[in-house]
């Protein structure tokens, strides 16, 4: 199948990628309503609606304490068991996103101002965070990684992940990257129930303040409802990558970045921008013969033919970045010789992988930053996973008769134009 072909000197160019720009590829499933019946019932019943959920669910039944948690010592020996290969590739891993996620760390404030105010903000960790880690389609070690660790790193006493084990499977690199990264607990579902879970609390699992990780659209949806009584990441959407190349690149490497999200699920979206018409004809043919020698190829290919799609442009700077800002894409590779004047245009972007050596997958793994991201175009105003969701910032300040004096009288002024007299008295009785 072609894949959708455009040219910014098509007369309805902009019609066409005002379509893909406002495109949801979101689950057309209604998932609200069965979300919301979910933590009612997980609010309502505790343990037992988790037990009738995952038996519904996983086909994995939760009988025994056993059967609910995986054991700090089984992580353990899971990561003794792994090839040293693997086990070697999740240390580097760990210690790049800690090292990296170590410099987010926000400083404390406290001085003194003009009118000898002393004013401050103090940053804490929360006391708790649950973490999602998927293990249908989707069990990835590395997101237990980007989760966990930058919630150790603010300072999070204890970690809590959820995960699914369908017919009582886990999946043992997984459970390595637990025992890596240092997580405190580890239960054994999933689903929307588990987000429920982790929000109200059962009588089995205490709550948490935050929730992140990735998931399917009702664990997306159950966060999106809980946000206010915990609060979360994002709300994310399906996997996209906007990739940027001139006719020099490699057509096939080209091919492999844009697969490597469109091997995540039908509805991820994959898109090229390039200045040379036959370089996209080349990556659309490197495309169809790799798809067929993937193990993900189904996927690939029903996500590629639905919603993959190939801009020309006439001039690569002058024109891609304004669209990739449009797109607001969740990465965005530029596959150039100099990447810098297109990095200082892209505004709106989850990640930026700079240059033809810089695929995504790196990102993905080891590069270091966070590979949680906002997806939909989402980039516009939030941000991916750092350190900085796991913490809150409390403000402080103090005032002494000098600048209590300085400041206080046009405080008191505010409140009586504002209608609230007892704020006004409670500055004036200092005054006086």
């Amino acid at each position: 199948m072609t894949v959708s072909l455009l040219s910014t000197r098509d007369a309805d160019f902009e019609r066409t990628f005002a379509r893909l720009v406002d495109a949801r590829r979101e689950s057309d499933t209604d998932v609200a309503g069965q979300v919301q019946t979910i933590l009612q019932a997980v609010k309502g019943r505790g343990d037992d609606a988790l037990v009738e959920y995952s038996q519904r669910f996983d086909g994995y039944a939760l009988v025994d304490d056993a059967d609910w948690v995986i054991t700090r010592e089984a992580c353990e020996a899971a990561y003794d068991a792994l090839p040293p290969d693997l086990r070697d590739a999740l240390e580097l891993a760990a210690a790049r996103i800690r090292a990296y996620h170590e410099a987010q760390l926000p400083q404390n404030r406290d001085y003194i101002d003009a009118a000898g105010v002393r004013l401050g903000a103090i940053w804490r960790a929360v006391d708790a965070a649950g973490l999602y880690v998927p293990g249908g389609r989707a069990a990835y070690p590395s997101s237990l990684l980007m989760n966990a660790i930058p919630a150790r790193v603010a300072g999070v006493e204890r970690l809590v992940v959820v995960t699914p084990t369908p017919k009582g499977e886990a999946n043992p690199m997984v459970l390595a990257a637990a025992h890596i990264a240092g997580v405190d607990e580890i239960w054994r579902i999933g689903g929307a129930q588990a987000v429920g879970a982790l929000a109200y609390g059962t009588e089995r699992i205490r709550p948490v303040d935050v929730i992140t990780g990735p998931g399917n659209a009702w664990v997306a949806e159950a966060k999106r409802q809980l946000y206010g009584v915990v609060g979360i990441d994002m709300v994310a959407g399906p996997s996209e990558i906007l990739v940027i190349a001139d006719g020099k690149n490699d057509p096939d490497w080209i091919a492999a970045d844009l697969l490597s999200q469109a091997e995540h699920d039908p509805t991820s979206q994959s898109i090229l921008i390039t200045d040379d018409a036959g370089f996209a004809r080349q990556v659309e043919d490197c495309i169809d013969l790799q798809i067929g020698q993937l193990a993900t190829g189904k996927t690939a290919r029903t996500s590629w033919d639905a919603h993959g799609v190939m801009i020309v442009v006439d001039d690569l700077l002058a024109e891609a970045p304004a669209l990739a800002n449009r797109l607001a894409a969740e990465h965005v590779e530029i596959a150039v010789d100099d990447p810098e004047p297109y990095l200082s245009a892209i505004r709106h972007a989850g990640s930026i992988f700079l240059g033809r050596m810089t695929p995504e997958a790196v990102g993905d793994y080891v590069a270091g930053p966070n590979h949680v991201l906002p997806t939909g175009r989402r980039a516009r105003f939030s941000s991916g996973l750092s350190v900085l969701d796991f913490m809150k910032r409390t403000s402080f300040l103090g005032l002494d008769a000098g600048s209590f004096a300085a400041i206080g009288p046009a405080a008191a002024t505010l409140a009586h134009a504002e209608g609230l007299p007892a704020h006004a008295k409670s500055v004036e009785l200092r005054i006086k």
